[in-house]
């Protein structure tokens, strides 16, 4: 479990702290910004979900409602007429976004993790809520099911008769374990580029990388793109069954690799490819040449560098 990473948290938990939000239906926005909040407070807060201005002016913390933003009293609505600010991109601030500004670093305990999060999850919450859309549909009818749509299946339905409130709480209680785990997923997927940048330093050929740790195929290209020597990636699974070789793309947003393995050695398994390949325990090679495997870290070192040479 993370913890708030302010020094003043314990003097913040010495007084329990009240939490206005609007009651009735709610938003990924409002959901958000309260299991943030709850994460920052713990167990020192109790929510309340309200519109009446004399609860709400009561409370320690107002979110998404109450018509005022000011981070220093703890105020974190955006629906007044000229809103609560706009990031340079021209996303306006929602709930969440002005919490995360206030209290994503503290959170994450770093500015890289808490940028980065802010561009992945939080831009996109507050962009959604502020009538932007962000992601438009190729094909007719067919919607991304996102978080939107994740979070609004806690909304009771027309026809049953559950309670808003408890309906909220499970969509805070869910929120908070993605934002927790986005949290963790973030700070680790950064400590991964990191290490492979260090490994391509390292590395006396540039053209085979070599990563001994199981960092997984999209971490280890976004890491190596910068670069222009990498052509394959030799790195082991999880589970320590294989080793796999990898074939770096051309560019972001691309599935054209830099170089593909032999197309004689599309779709060929275990025998038939350890024939072609002359690689002893070669076990696969997908039928579209991005990727090569084998039971050992020298098969994979060897398909690359017969691949690199053909």
């Amino acid at each position: 479990m993370y913890t708030f990473r302010n020094k003043n948290f314990l003097n913040l938990c010495n007084k329990r702290k009240t939490i206005a939000v609007h009651d009735g239906s709610f938003h990924t926005d409002d959901v958000f910004a309260v299991a943030a909040l709850t994460l920052v407070y713990g167990k020192c807060v109790r929510i309340v979900r309200t519109r009446n201005q004399k609860k709400i002016e009561k409370a320690s913390v107002v979110v998404d409602v109450g018509g005022e933003y000011d981070a220093s009293r703890e105020r974190f609505d955006h629906h007044q007429i000229d809103g609560a600010g706009t990031r340079e991109n021209g996303i306006p601030y929602a709930a969440f976004g002005l919490v995360w500004k206030k209290y994503g670093v503290d959170l994450c305990g770093s500015k890289e993790i808490a940028d980065k999060i802010d561009s992945v999850l939080v831009q996109p919450i507050d962009a959604v809520d502020n009538g932007i859309d962000i992601a438009k549909p190729l094909f007719q009818g067919i919607h991304t099911y996102g978080i939107h749509s994740i979070i609004s299946s806690f909304i009771p339905t027309w026809k049953e008769n559950r309670n808003p409130d408890t309906q909220f709480f499970s969509a805070v209680a869910f929120a908070k374990k993605l934002l927790l785990r986005e949290i963790q997923r973030t700070r680790d997927y950064l400590e991964a580029i990191e290490y492979v940048v260090s490994m391509y330093h390292a590395s006396k050929q540039k053209s085979i990388i070599f990563v001994d740790k199981p960092i997984g195929r999209a971490q280890i290209i976004s890491a190596l793109m910068e670069f222009p020597e990498p052509v394959y990636v030799v790195y082991p699974d999880r589970e320590g069954q294989k080793w796999s070789a990898v074939a770096m793309l051309r560019e972001f947003g691309s599935f054209e690799s830099r170089k593909s393995f032999p197309l004689a050695w599309a779709g060929a398994r275990d025998e038939a490819l350890q024939k072609i390949t002359g690689v002893s325990d070669a076990q696969f090679c997908h039928n579209k040449r991005f990727l090569a495997t084998a039971h050992s870290k020298e098969g994979a070192l060897a398909l690359a560098q017969k691949a690199l040479t053909s």
